[in-house]
């Protein structure tokens, strides 16, 4: 059980590792022209440890050791080609319709079942650093694994500029009780590796929200009314928000099925940590959902504010519209031009009617301020 209390120690790690991007280079320089240039890794792993070689061997010279003096074969692939990836679909025996959703990618987060393999697809999620959110910010980067199980091979495949596995597959080569487990192990250390990846995005997300939110409801302030921010911004985060949220929710069914199910190819000491994964998963999407909401009522209140700062502007415009009509009306009546209208040849007639409108401009001033529409 030293190796099970072991587990999470391994595989924690990459929660502190961010998915950075990664161009992946083929794994030697010197390989064979018939080995897919797609091929990141190719290692042949015997009693938790990898097998010492000259030259990394191709993924058919990896199958044909495993066969013959058992053990298992992890490949990885970068962004393979459907050439690339046909020679290595045949020897492994993987079924079509999984072969095809591998090449094409942008598939849903998943887990199906064929005769003698699992196919599970993930997403991954990068937090894109900006210095400020814009109406045009990229807040998340999403990539795939797509993974291949099988009794003695696990193959993975990966799209996208990031989500680099080469530093967990280090991370478990140093732990070689756990590596003995074979393909099960490594599948459930992808998924912690890429649950763990949530939990750092949606911390950073968190942030940017609580900055939105804050201006929003804190914002500086024109004449006593709230200005709001740009409503763009916002809805940007929501679009990204959403995003997130088309990683997240279909994995959970997925992560269930690993840590409830009992499967022919999942070790069943691996099987329980499943749980966790699940459990951290679930934690995930709960907070996912809740920025969405949230997001959701910081808009309608920036919306709000919007439309209350828009009728203070016009409460104050029509204020100083009745203001400007008392003048107006004296002057339209005293420009008229008859010969005989009283006190336009009275002497005090202009000082006393100037006099008259300024008193009545000065009362409403004074009723509309009272009544706070100026």
């Amino acid at each position: 059980m030293s190796m099970i209390r072991d587990l999470r120690a391994v595989v924690r790690p990459a929660s502190r590792v961010s998915l950075r991007k990664d161009a992946s280079t083929p794994y030697d320089t010197t390989r064979d022209p018939a080995t897919p240039s797609a091929v990141v890794d190719c290692a042949v792993y015997r009693d938790g440890a990898r097998v010492p070689s000259a030259k990394p061997p191709t993924p058919q010279e990896a199958m044909r050791q495993v066969r013959r003096d058992g053990g298992f074969v992890w490949i990885g692939l970068h962004e393979p080609t459907e050439a690339e990836f046909a020679g290595i679909a045949g020897e492994f025996g993987l079924h079509p319709l999984a072969v095809e959703d591998a090449v094409q990618a942008h598939q849903r987060p998943k887990l199906e079942r064929y005769d003698d393999s699992l196919f599970t697809v993930f997403k991954t999620i990068h937090y894109v650093e900006h210095d400020r959110l814009t109406a045009n910010s990229e807040v998340v980067e999403t990539g795939e694994v797509m993974c291949f199980t099988g009794r003695d091979f696990f193959i993975t495949v990966r799209h996208g500029g990031q989500g680099s596995l080469r530093a967990l597959r280090h991370r478990l080569e140093d732990d070689p009780e756990l590596l003995a487990k074979g393909p099960s192990a490594v599948l459930h250390a992808i998924a912690d590796h890429v649950v763990d990846g949530y939990i750092a995005v949606a911390d950073a997300v968190q942030d940017d929200i609580d900055e939105v939110e804050t201006e929003v409801f804190s914002p500086g302030r024109r004449g006593g009314v709230a200005r709001g921010v740009d409503s763009a911004r916002i809805y940007q985060l929501k679009r990204e928000v959403l995003e997130f949220k088309r990683a997240v929710a279909p994995l959970l069914r997925p992560m269930q099925l690993l840590s409830e199910r009992p499967m022919r190819l999942i070790d069943p000491d691996i099987q329980k940590y499943f749980r966790d994964v699940a459990d951290h998963l679930a934690r995930v999407q709960e907070q996912v959902l809740a920025f969405d909401e949230l997001l959701n009522s910081i808009l309608q209140a920036n919306l709000a504010q919007a439309s209350v700062a828009q009728n203070e502007d016009m409460r104050k415009i029509t204020s100083w519209a009745a203001i400007v009509a008392v003048p107006t009306m004296v002057c339209g009546v005293y420009g008229m031009n008859f010969d005989y209208m009283p006190e336009t040849h009275w002497r005090f007639g202009y000082p006393v009617i100037m006099a008259i409108t300024g008193v009545i401009c000065l009362g409403i001033h004074r009723t509309l301020k009272r009544n706070g529409w100026l």
